[in-house]
């Protein structure tokens, strides 16, 4: 070979070598940029990131493998579980919805047994249109005029109300309000408070199932800051704090502990209305948890029947699809919490266990390491749950490959648009074209899904925040590295 030759070869071979470095090197510098943006905005936070794109090279991985709390991007685990275990969501519910009978105890009378199927969407409000209370009592009205007992049975599922993990704390509110397979108006009660005279007590209204002792006071001016609490298993609510004359009534949504009990509370109170005599009391059937497999070792427990019945009259609910929207574009925990639970009973008892098992098992279709995840629950409000950012992104690509994955991505929020996304990106370039679940606890926060970048090609992300320091967010630290790293790929 001749000197000019050997010079050209060895060039040749120094580029390509150093064109390694450069491309590593330029890839490291956005990371270590996103990695110093993050701390600066959120000093003390723990994070962890991963943007990969749809064929599975990872642009982005801060701390990828370490498990973080993941809030209620939960959801998305719980709800790509049920697209894979549930039949038929796109058409109308006929396994889900409540039922009415009547049966004779007894004394020989007639006692009104409501049963539960797990369906989340069931209502007594009086504008209900579609899966209404009222319904199944105008059934019991067209049959009898007296009845003896009202009993709520919510035996399709185990009577595990709270899954573990979850903060005592929330038992009072929406967000931790009881799960139970018999549900009517999400599990929740509405208070309101009005202002009156300054220097007394606001006006209250709420339903009787609950007593309020009130103790807040109508001030002049100011803001209005309301608290409120409940013991576990109380019916009796605290409400403290000021409400500001001229201010519109302030509500406050209450959690329910007993959502049997309740649903058979409205129900009783919808045949009254109906001029139906009920002479017994207000009951309810549970079902005791059974064992896990692991505990029970070798024996099985067969899923649990309900007896052989025919039902009076039964509801049909929308299709589940539509739930599974309202689970993510909501962060809905009792729809959510209800759909882990009915996945679960697709191979097993209906109860949480058998519900993680399905995930579990979604998970390891999906080539995600066992020992990149665990979880409590179906909604993210366990602090038990954890799971790293590429196990994540790993069952995002998974889905991507899924026959419903497009009907699947349509339950997200879509930023700045609509669910709870829709206050956020504005103004950017991902508005509209971030599709994502949110997730909000306790010193963490989280983002995961799809993304649009300025090239035009689709990415997937998983972004956590843990520890936030101080009862801040990270929310936006974590939306401005989005942006970020989408005008850059």
């Amino acid at each position: 070979m001749g000197a000019t030759m050997k010079a050209f070869a060895i060039a040749l071979v120094v580029a390509s070598v150093s064109a390694v470095p450069l491309r590593a090197q330029q890839t490291a510098s956005l990371q270590q940029r996103i990695e110093g943006q993050l701390r600066q905005a959120s000093p003390g936070t723990r994070f962890g990131l991963v943007v990969a794109t749809r064929e599975g090279q990872e642009l982005i991985a801060i701390a990828p493998d370490q498990r973080f709390i993941p809030a209620s991007n939960t959801k998305i685990f719980t709800t790509a579980a049920a697209f894979v275990a549930l039949p038929a969501i796109d058409r109308p519910d006929t396994s889900g919805g409540a039922r009415v009978r009547l049966e004779r105890d007894r004394g020989g009378l007639l006692d009104v047994v409501l049963e539960g199927r797990g369906d989340a969407r069931l209502s007594s409000a009086l504008e209900c249109v579609v899966n209404c209370l009222s319904a199944l009592a105008d059934a019991v009205a067209a049959r009898t005029r007296r009845v003896d007992d009202v009993i709520g049975d919510d035996r399709w599922f185990p009577d595990e109300r709270w899954s573990l993990g979850m903060s005592w704390n929330n038992i009072h509110t929406r967000s931790g309000t009881a799960i139970s397979a018999l549900t009517v108006d999400d599990n929740e009660l509405k208070l309101r408070v009005l202002p009156t005279v300054p220097g007394t007590s606001p006006r209250v209204e709420l339903p009787p199932y609950f007593t309020v002792e009130n103790g807040a006071v109508t001030v002049k001016a100011g803001e209005s800051d309301l608290v409120f609490d409940r013991l576990p298993g109380s019916r009796v609510i605290r409400l403290a704090g000021t409400v500001v004359v001229g201010d519109t009534d302030e509500s406050l949504n209450l959690g329910i502990d007993d959502p049997a009990h309740y649903a058979a509370w409205r129900l009783k109170a919808l045949l009254e209305e109906r001029g139906i005599k009920v002479r017994g009391e207000i009951k309810t059937r549970h079902r005791p948890p059974v064992p896990t497999d692991q505990d029970r070792g070798e024996d099985k427990v067969l899923p649990w029947r309900p007896p052989e019945t025919t039902p009076l009259a039964r509801l049909i609910p929308p299709p589940l699809v539509d739930d599974l929207t309202i689970i993510n574009k909501e962060s809905h925990n009792v729809h959510a919490e209800l759909m882990l639970r009915r996945v679960g009973r697709t191979k097993g008892d209906g109860s949480v266990a058998d519900g993680v098992a399905a995930v579990e098992a979604m998970l390891n279709s999906a080539g995600v390491p066992r020992t990149l995840f665990d979880f409590s629950d179906g909604s993210g409000m366990s602090t038990y749950n954890r799971v790293a950012p590429r196990a994540t992104v790993m069952l995002l690509r998974w889905i991507g490959a899924q026959p419903w994955a497009q009907a699947w991505r349509k339950t997200l929020p879509i930023a700045g648009v609509d669910g709870t996304l829709d206050e956020r990106f504005k103004g950017t370039w991902l508005q509209g074209r971030l599709f994502a679940k949110t997730g909000t606890l306790n010193a963490t926060n989280a983002l995961s899904g799809y993304m649009t970048a300025r090239s035009g090609r689709t990415l997937l992300f998983a972004a956590y925040a843990n520890d936030v320091p101080g009862g801040g967010s990270a929310r936006a630290a974590i939306d401005s590295a989005l942006v970020a790293i989408a005008a850059e790929n």
